[in-house]
């Protein structure tokens, strides 16, 4: 699947194994989630278009580098959110959406319960934030929400996918690169990633 990007940084694997630990508290849970992102997003925006912009440094003149493409985040409510803070460290002028969705447990698909995109789109690209890629659902429901809303460029960015996620994503989507940290073994009856990290949302947020 070429859509599908696996870090093989040294750094992301190091602290997505520390993540995963059942012994992680929420306080450094929270850290490694931004952490990784951080990592990620440099992946994720490798092939941001640039423009020229001339410069002095404290020598000479000399013609610099700025980013083009403007940058919008959409986190999943509510375990997006923990995704947000290290992208915005590489690009604090990004824009920041939100979109509600949860998955039902009966069915395992998504239910929309807050949309917050404003009238049209104001970026040129942008990044789908959640860190788990289980049954893809909820990131395909997203996903579907910004084309009709008429976003153009898209990526989804999370932390740990299954399978089953990636390849209900990529037939759903297959013009929008997903970029994760791992892909794990499978879903097991209950819809969760094994070996996975747990429900991320309640671990970043105390709430398990």
């Amino acid at each position: 699947m070429t859509q599908l990007h696996v870090s093989n940084h040294p750094l992301v694997k190091h602290k997505l194994t520390l993540l995963r630990d059942k012994n992680t508290d929420s306080k450094k849970f929270r850290e490694l989630v931004k952490e990784i992102a951080i990592l990620l997003a440099y992946e994720a925006t490798a092939d941001l278009s640039t423009a020229m912009a001339p410069i002095e440094t404290p020598l000479a003149p000399m013609e610099g580098v700025r980013v083009k493409e403007t940058i919008g985040l959409v986190p999943i409510l509510r375990a997006g959110l923990g995704l947000v803070d290290g992208v915005w460290e590489m690009m604090p002028s990004a824009e920041v959406w939100h979109i509600g969705l949860f998955r039902d447990e009966r069915t395992l698909r998504p239910v929309e319960y807050y949309n917050k995109l404003p009238v049209s789109p104001t970026v040129d690209v942008c990044l789908v934030l959640d860190p788990m890629l289980a049954t893809g659902g909820s990131a395909i429901a997203t996903v579907d929400i910004l084309k009709r809303w008429g976003a153009h460029r898209i990526k989804f960015m999370g932390v740990i996918a299954a399978p089953e996620g990636v390849a209900a994503f990529t037939k759903a989507h297959p013009d929008v690169p997903i970029f994760v940290a791992a892909v794990d073994d499978h879903l097991n009856e209950n819809g969760y990633i094994v070996p996975g990290l747990g429900d991320a949302g309640d671990r970043q947020f105390g709430t398990a």
